[in-house]
C-alpha cells in the first residue's frame, strides 16, 4: 500500500495523478480510519510511485498537479457515482487494457441474449459439454471449455460477469493477456470436466473460472503482497461462504459445486506456481 485516505475523493485524485504519469494503482477499501488504500500494481514502479505520492501530498493544490489531473484519460468517478452510468470512453479504455477479459465477457452476454431471444436450443447444441469419447469422434474440442459461456438466468450471468470483469482485468493488466488466457483455459477445462464427472453434461456457467480468478488473486496477494494484487478479506470470506452454502443445499438455485471447488483449487495452484516461477522484483 502506498498511502491510505479517510475520504475516497482524495484517493481518487491521487490515483488519477499517478495514472497520468503511467503509474498503475488500485483503490482498495480497508477497515479503520484510512478506509481507502491506494495500492501499487507494479512493484517495479515503487520508487517512482513513492516520489510522485510525496509530491502530491506535499502540495495537492499545485497548478501542475491539477493540470495533470485534467489531462488524465479517465474521469474521476467515485464508487457512489459509478452506478449512474459508464461513459463510452471508459468502455473503450477497459477493452484496450483488458481485451481477453472483455472478449469472454462479451461472448457470455451475446450467447445469453441469443438464448433468451429464441435461440436457446441452438446455443445449447453449440456450447454444451461432451465427454472425451464423443469428442474423439466429432473433434468438437471447444466443448471442453464452451460451457463457461452458457448461462441460465439473469442473476446467473450478472453474478459471473461482474466478478470476471473485476478480477480478470486485474490479472490481465498485471500479468498480461496470455496469462489470463492460460488461467481461463486450464480452470475452465478442469472445472467443466469435474462437474461432468460429478453430475453429467447438463451444466453451464463461468462460475468455475470466476472461482479460479478469485483463488489466483487471493493467493498472489498472500504469497507475493509486494506485487500489489490482492483481495479484501471480506470478499474472500463472502465467496467461500457462498461456496459452502452451495454444498449444504440451502440456496434457491442449483449450484455447480464441483466446478466451483475445482476452479478455486486450480486458481490457487496456478498462483502458487506463478509466485515461484516469476522472480520477485524489488524497487531500486
Amino acid at each position: 500500500m502506498l498511502v491510505g485516505f479517510e475520504h475516497e475523493k482524495h484517493a481518487l485524485l491521487l490515483k488519477h495523478f499517478l495514472n497520468s504519469h503511467q503509474v498503475a494503482v488500485e483503490i482498495i477499501p480497508q477497515q479503520g480510519q484510512y478506509a481507502f488504500a491506494v495500492t501499487l500494481n507494479n512493484a517495479d514502479q515503487q520508487q517512482l510511485a513513492e516520489q510522485l505520492t510525496q509530491q502530491f501530498l506535499q502540495n495537492p493544490q499545485d497548478k501542475k498537479l491539477q493540470q495533470s489531473l485534467w489531462q488524465s484519460d479517465a474521469p474521476i468517478v467515485s464508487s457512489s457515482q459509478a452506478s449512474i452510468g459508464v461513459s463510452f470512453a471508459q468502455v473503450l479504455g477497459f477493452i484496450q487494457h483488458a481485451p481477453v477479459t472483455s472478449a469472454v465477457l462479451t461472448a457470455c452476454v451475446v450467447f445469453y441474449l441469443a438464448s433468451i431471444l429464441g435461440g436457446w436450443l441452438e446455443v445449447i447444441q453449440l456450447l454444451s459439454f461432451q465427454p472425451l469419447a464423443q469428442l474423439q469422434e466429432n473433434h468438437q474440442w471447444w466443448r471442453l471449455i464452451s460451457p463457461t459461456l452458457l448461462h441460465f438466468s439473469i442473476l446467473h450471468i450478472v453474478f459471473n460477469v461482474l466478478w470476471w470483469g473485476m478480477l480478470g482485468s486485474k490479472i490481465e493488466q498485471r500479468f498480461g493477456s496470455l496469462a489470463l488466457v492460460i488461467l481461463y483455459c486450464i480452470s475452465g477445462v478442469f472445472s467443466n470436466y469435474g462437474q461432468y464427472i460429478d453430475g453429467g453434461v447438463h451444466f453451464g456457467g463461468l462460475s468455475g473460472v470466476v472461482y479460479a480468478v478469485l483463488g489466483f488473486v487471493w493467493w498472489i496477494g498472500w504469497l507475493r503482497p509486494q506485487w500489489g494484487l490482492g483481495l479484501p478479506k471480506q470478499i474472500v470470506g463472502f465467496m467461500l461462504v457462498w461456496l459452502v452454502l452451495g454444498y449444504v443445499d440451502v440456496l434457491w438455485v442449483n449450484m455447480a459445486n464441483t466446478a466451483h471447488s475445482v476452479g478455486l483449487i486450480s486458481g490457487c495452484l496456478l498462483a502458487w506456481l506463478v509466485s515461484f516461477i516469476r522472480p520477485v522484483t524489488s524497487s531500486k
